[in-house]
């Protein structure tokens, strides 16, 4: 359910902009060059930001939070400079509207199938809690019974996470619908209609930049990560050059040198159930002291990535909320200019 409308705005997905904004003679007030570059700078700083901190977590839960946080802060960002532009939805071309609604219906799909995900990975979570449980030592050794349900356990989760959940299907296309999207006919003559348009171009560019990497790293592929295009004079476009070409070849790395996932904190769960695996195999003798720092580690790693998940799942619930009480609001206004609009037009019909 959709909370109350704050007016809050997601980003207004356009493909190439160049075509539409600010031409040769077009003229801005200071006013306006002040709210373009403030807008441009902070994203700008964001995507600095976020790659410094991908040089201290690498790619991790911690920085998917991080990167999430940060596309959350800049659709924040667009909401605040379309309120200090007054620009009215009036203003806004009937296709940038249609475009708008088909691509939040997208954003929305996303974010559902990144919450499906993280949901199925705590759920494998709840696995392994049961087989702390039932290797728990401070009841004394496990019985072979208990040995065996584990071990049966144990190969439930390593299966389940080497199978894919069919709902990320619909990324890809969700994406690839996203990324060709344009509007080919101008923007209106109006300077606050291009500024806007900047603002809009670069959040989408930003959010798309985070989703595929989100997509990457559920699929456990790179086949699909492709470099964004982009070029022109903005204020981000290098910081996010740079971080595009920083993070997609390490994930390219990654996944060439055999790895199935990128994130540290699964690759430590693996790990240790992969090595509980092994110990609790019927042929092989079970030495109390190894099984008991096995299952320690198991349940310690386990532990920080069911707070990473846990956080992240919470933060893509936060961004599905603004998509979603964005178009709300979009609509509401809608209604309200047409109903407006037929009270003006039956005043004049009346005046004649």
């Amino acid at each position: 359910m959709s909370r109350p409308h704050d007016g809050q705005r997601p980003f207004f997905p356009f493909g190439n902009p160049f075509r539409l904004i600010i031409r040769k003679g077009s003229y801005l007030s200071p006013e306006l060059l002040t709210l373009m570059n403030s807008f441009e700078e902070n994203t700008a700083e964001r995507l600095m930001k976020l790659k410094q901190n991908h040089e201290t977590y690498g790619l991790s839960f911690s920085w998917m939070r991080l990167a999430m946080e940060s596309v959350c802060e800049t659709h924040v960002d667009v909401k605040t400079l379309i309120t200090d532009l007054q620009f009215p939805v009036s203003d806004w071309d009937e296709k940038w509207v249609d475009m708008y609604l088909d691509n939040s219906v997208k954003l929305l799909d996303i974010c559902i199938a990144f919450s499906s995900e993280l949901s199925r990975l705590n759920q494998g979570l709840l696995l392994l809690q049961y087989i702390a449980h039932v290797l728990d030592f401070s009841k004394g050794f496990p019985s072979a019974e208990q040995l065996v349900q584990a071990h049966s356990a144990l190969h439930d989760w390593l299966h389940q996470i080497s199978s894919r959940n069919p709902k990320l299907q619909n990324l890809l296309n969700s994406l690839r619908g996203l990324s060709v999207s344009h509007v080919e006919d101008k923007v209106k003559n109006s300077p606050k209609g291009k500024v806007l348009v900047r603002a809009l171009y670069g959040v989408k560019i930003k959010t798309l930049f985070v989703c595929r990497v989100f997509t990457a790293a559920f699929f456990g592929s790179a086949n699909n990560l492709e470099d964004l295009p982009m070029s022109g004079k903005f204020l981000w476009i290098d910081p996010l050059n740079e971080l595009q070409a920083y993070v997609n070849e390490e994930i390219k790395t990654l996944f060439s040198s055999g790895s199935t996932t990128v994130f540290k904190e699964f690759v430590k769960v693996q790990d240790h159930v992969k090595h509980l695996y092994s110990a609790t195999a019927g042929t092989i003798p079970v030495e109390i002291e190894v099984l008991q720092k096995g299952v320690s580690a198991m349940a310690e790693s386990a532990k920080a990535l069911a707070q990473g998940t846990d956080t992240l799942s919470e933060l893509v619930e936060s961004f599905f909320e603004i998509v979603l009480t964005g178009r709300d609001a979009l609509l509401c206004n809608l209604r309200v200019s047409d109903l407006l609009e037929e009270s003006n037009s039956e005043e004049q019909q009346v005046m004649t």
